[in-house]
């Protein structure tokens, strides 16, 4: 039985920002795609979701009580022990541990919904095993960036490339 993967699929400016400074992604909207841009076919492939709690934060905000992830697993990983919500636990304990011990119970792959402090622990603890990069033409200057600055380093494999009208998704592998 294979081990279950930790996947990022996310989108960002061609410059490198998942968002405007003040959270917004308008400009990720004003930019046209094809159908879903390959979401629904993705989200067939996961069971569980990974995120901040900022990024939970910004997510109830907008979707208000229509939690997105019902039908999926979703773990909020937060600095404070929280009490868990209807679909939602807060993981307060040691990521590494945590995500090492989930990737070996049988499902289908994680998302790593993000965001950027998250994802920083991630790739610089090496539990990210691949990465759908979904690059809008658009160039916003300034942000919250994909990739923080830091100690880490990760060679990928480029698995392949499809585009959604104005989006091109890079699809990659993390090499072990």
């Amino acid at each position: 039985m294979s081990q279950r993967k930790v996947v990022l699929f996310i989108a960002q400016s061609l410059d490198g920002y998942i968002a405007t400074k003040d959270d917004s992604l308008d400009w990720l909207f004003n930019v046209e795609g094809e159908g879903d841009n390959g979401y629904s076919e993705f989200l067939a492939t996961i069971d569980t979701v990974f995120m901040g709690k900022r990024t939970y934060d910004w997510l109830m905000e907008e979707v208000k009580d229509d939690f997105p992830y019902k039908d999926q697993q979703c773990y909020v990983f937060t600095r404070k022990p929280l009490e868990n919500k209807e679909y939602v636990t807060f993981i307060n304990e040691d990521i590494v541990k945590f995500t090492s011990k989930l990737k070996k119970e049988q499902g289908k792959n994680i998302w790593m919904v993000g965001g950027g402090d998250l994802l920083h622990t991630f790739l610089k603890e090496k539990l990210v095993d691949e990465l759908y990069l979904t690059i809008a033409p658009t160039i916003i200057g300034d942000g919250i960036p994909l990739f923080k600055e830091g100690d880490y380093h990760l060679d990928l494999t480029l698995k392949g490339t499809r585009t959604f009208n104005q989006f091109v998704e890079l699809h990659y592998v993390v090499k072990i």
